[in-house]
Protein backbone atom coordinates (compact mmCIF):
# COMPACT_ATOMS: atom_id res chain seq x y z
CA UNK A 1 0.00 0.00 0.00
CA UNK A 2 1.07 3.32 -0.84
CA UNK A 3 0.77 6.19 0.70
CA UNK A 4 1.92 10.12 0.07
CA UNK A 5 2.20 11.58 3.04
CA UNK A 6 4.34 15.34 4.16
CA UNK A 7 6.44 16.32 6.28
CA UNK A 8 10.24 15.44 7.35
CA UNK A 9 11.14 11.81 6.15
CA UNK A 10 13.95 11.74 9.25
CA UNK A 11 11.13 11.38 11.71
CA UNK A 12 9.70 8.65 10.24
CA UNK A 13 8.60 5.92 12.39
CA UNK A 14 9.24 3.37 9.17
CA UNK A 15 11.64 0.36 9.91
CA UNK A 16 13.60 1.74 6.74
CA UNK A 17 14.05 5.28 4.46
CA UNK A 18 15.44 4.69 0.96
CA UNK A 19 17.03 7.82 -1.06
CA UNK A 20 18.62 7.88 -4.49
CA UNK A 21 22.42 8.87 -4.86
CA UNK A 22 25.09 7.93 -7.21
CA UNK A 23 28.20 5.58 -6.82
CA UNK A 24 30.73 7.26 -4.67
CA UNK A 25 28.14 10.26 -4.06
CA UNK A 26 29.33 13.34 -1.38
CA UNK A 27 25.89 13.37 0.08
CA UNK A 28 26.13 16.76 -0.10
CA UNK A 29 22.35 18.19 -1.05
CA UNK A 30 18.56 17.39 -0.39
CA UNK A 31 17.80 14.27 1.64
CA UNK A 32 21.63 12.92 1.62
CA UNK A 33 22.89 15.79 3.27
CA UNK A 34 20.17 15.62 5.70
CA UNK A 35 21.14 11.99 6.16
CA UNK A 36 25.16 12.88 6.49
CA UNK A 37 24.16 15.18 8.99
CA UNK A 38 22.54 12.86 10.60
CA UNK A 39 24.33 9.87 10.49
CA UNK A 40 28.21 10.37 9.61
CA UNK A 41 28.84 7.03 9.91
CA UNK A 42 26.93 6.19 7.00
CA UNK A 43 28.70 8.42 4.92
CA UNK A 44 31.98 6.73 5.96
CA UNK A 45 30.32 3.36 5.30
CA UNK A 46 28.82 4.50 2.24
CA UNK A 47 32.20 5.38 1.27
CA UNK A 48 34.24 2.39 2.34
CA UNK A 49 31.27 0.37 0.33
CA UNK A 50 32.11 2.13 -3.12
CA UNK A 51 35.75 1.48 -2.82
CA UNK A 52 35.21 -1.99 -2.06
CA UNK A 53 33.07 -2.93 -3.76
CA UNK A 54 32.60 -0.76 -6.77
CA UNK A 55 29.18 -0.66 -7.01
CA UNK A 56 27.34 0.16 -10.47
CA UNK A 57 24.14 2.50 -11.27
CA UNK A 58 21.10 0.48 -10.43
CA UNK A 59 22.43 -1.53 -7.51
CA UNK A 60 21.39 -0.78 -3.56
CA UNK A 61 23.26 -0.42 -0.38
CA UNK A 62 21.68 -0.88 3.21
CA UNK A 63 23.25 0.40 6.34
CA UNK A 64 21.75 -0.18 9.50
CA UNK A 65 22.40 2.50 12.20
CA UNK A 66 21.07 3.70 15.47
CA UNK A 67 18.10 2.73 17.41
CA UNK A 68 17.38 -0.41 14.32
CA UNK A 69 16.84 2.53 11.79
CA UNK A 70 18.17 1.29 8.38
CA UNK A 71 18.62 3.42 5.04
CA UNK A 72 18.39 1.73 1.10
CA UNK A 73 20.65 3.75 -0.69
CA UNK A 74 19.57 3.53 -4.00
CA UNK A 75 22.26 3.83 -6.63
CA UNK A 76 19.91 5.79 -9.24
CA UNK A 77 23.07 7.96 -11.25
CA UNK A 78 26.11 7.12 -12.70
CA UNK A 79 29.76 7.53 -10.37
CA UNK A 80 30.51 11.71 -11.32
CA UNK A 81 33.80 11.36 -13.90
CA UNK A 82 36.05 12.71 -11.52
CA UNK A 83 37.12 13.01 -7.66
CA UNK A 84 34.76 15.85 -6.23
CA UNK A 85 32.71 16.16 -9.82
CA UNK A 86 28.68 16.10 -10.02
CA UNK A 87 27.48 12.99 -10.83
CA UNK A 88 25.36 13.13 -14.13
CA UNK A 89 21.75 13.11 -13.93
CA UNK A 90 19.53 10.36 -13.13
CA UNK A 91 18.09 8.39 -15.63
CA UNK A 92 14.90 6.28 -16.11
CA UNK A 93 16.73 3.18 -17.09
CA UNK A 94 18.82 3.00 -13.97
CA UNK A 95 16.25 4.13 -11.58
CA UNK A 96 14.07 0.85 -12.65
CA UNK A 97 17.28 -0.96 -12.15
CA UNK A 98 17.09 0.72 -8.34
CA UNK A 99 13.54 -0.42 -7.86
CA UNK A 100 13.90 -3.96 -9.53
CA UNK A 101 16.43 -4.57 -6.64
CA UNK A 102 14.67 -2.40 -3.70
CA UNK A 103 11.25 -4.65 -4.29
CA UNK A 104 13.59 -7.89 -4.66
CA UNK A 105 15.39 -6.25 -1.19
CA UNK A 106 12.10 -5.09 0.66
CA UNK A 107 10.42 -9.05 -0.19
CA UNK A 108 13.43 -10.93 0.92
CA UNK A 109 14.68 -9.31 4.43
CA UNK A 110 10.83 -8.83 5.01
CA UNK A 111 11.10 -5.51 6.11
CA UNK A 112 7.65 -4.52 7.50
CA UNK A 113 7.30 -0.64 6.54
CA UNK A 114 9.31 1.68 4.00
CA UNK A 115 9.70 5.39 3.68
CA UNK A 116 11.08 7.41 0.61
CA UNK A 117 11.21 10.94 -0.71
CA UNK A 118 10.40 11.77 -4.59
CA UNK A 119 13.27 9.51 -5.44
CA UNK A 120 15.72 11.29 -8.15
CA UNK A 121 13.85 14.02 -8.28
CA UNK A 122 15.66 16.76 -6.86
CA UNK A 123 19.55 16.28 -7.32
CA UNK A 124 18.97 13.51 -9.93
CA UNK A 125 16.91 15.31 -11.99
CA UNK A 126 14.02 13.25 -13.09
CA UNK A 127 10.26 14.73 -13.02
CA UNK A 128 8.19 13.46 -10.47
CA UNK A 129 5.32 12.91 -13.21
CA UNK A 130 8.32 9.88 -14.62
CA UNK A 131 9.17 8.97 -11.25
CA UNK A 132 5.66 8.44 -9.63
CA UNK A 133 4.23 5.99 -11.98
CA UNK A 134 7.78 3.59 -11.79
CA UNK A 135 7.33 3.42 -8.22
CA UNK A 136 3.40 2.38 -8.11
CA UNK A 137 4.94 -0.23 -11.15
CA UNK A 138 7.78 -1.93 -9.30
CA UNK A 139 6.32 -1.07 -5.80
CA UNK A 140 2.86 -0.77 -5.26
CA UNK A 141 1.50 -4.28 -4.61
CA UNK A 142 4.14 -4.82 -1.93
CA UNK A 143 2.24 -6.33 1.15
CA UNK A 144 3.84 -3.20 2.98
CA UNK A 145 3.01 0.33 4.19
CA UNK A 146 5.09 2.35 2.03
CA UNK A 147 5.42 6.24 2.71
CA UNK A 148 6.06 8.52 -0.12
CA UNK A 149 6.99 11.81 1.28
CA UNK A 150 5.74 13.78 -1.64
CA UNK A 151 6.10 17.10 -0.02
CA UNK A 152 8.79 17.90 3.02
CA UNK A 153 8.49 20.31 5.67
CA UNK A 154 11.14 20.38 8.18
CA UNK A 155 10.97 19.69 11.71
CA UNK A 156 7.31 18.02 11.20
CA UNK A 157 6.04 14.57 11.81
CA UNK A 158 4.00 13.06 8.88
CA UNK A 159 1.08 11.09 9.63
CA UNK A 160 1.95 7.57 8.43
CA UNK A 161 -1.16 5.47 8.55
CA UNK A 162 -0.51 2.81 11.13
CA UNK A 163 2.75 3.76 12.26
CA UNK A 164 2.82 7.41 13.87
CA UNK A 165 1.76 7.46 17.39
CA UNK A 166 -1.35 9.67 17.39
CA UNK A 167 -2.20 8.55 13.74
CA UNK A 168 -5.81 8.49 15.43
CA UNK A 169 -5.67 11.96 16.93
CA UNK A 170 -4.44 14.13 13.64
CA UNK A 171 -6.20 13.52 10.45
CA UNK A 172 -5.21 16.47 8.46
CA UNK A 173 -7.18 16.42 5.66
CA UNK A 174 -4.08 17.36 2.93
CA UNK A 175 -2.60 14.53 4.02
CA UNK A 176 -3.23 11.93 0.76
CA UNK A 177 -3.79 8.20 1.02
CA UNK A 178 -3.81 5.76 -1.79
CA UNK A 179 -4.40 1.80 -1.77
Amino acid sequence: MIHEVRGDILLSHAQVIAHAVAPDDRFSQGLALSLRQRWPALVKDFHHFCHTRQPKAGDVWVWSGAMSKRVISLLTNEAPPGTGDKPPPARKEVLELSLRELRSLLESKRFSHIALPRLATGAGGLDWKVVEPLIERHLGDLDLPIYIYTQYEEGVQAMEPGLSRNDSLDRRPDVSRRQ
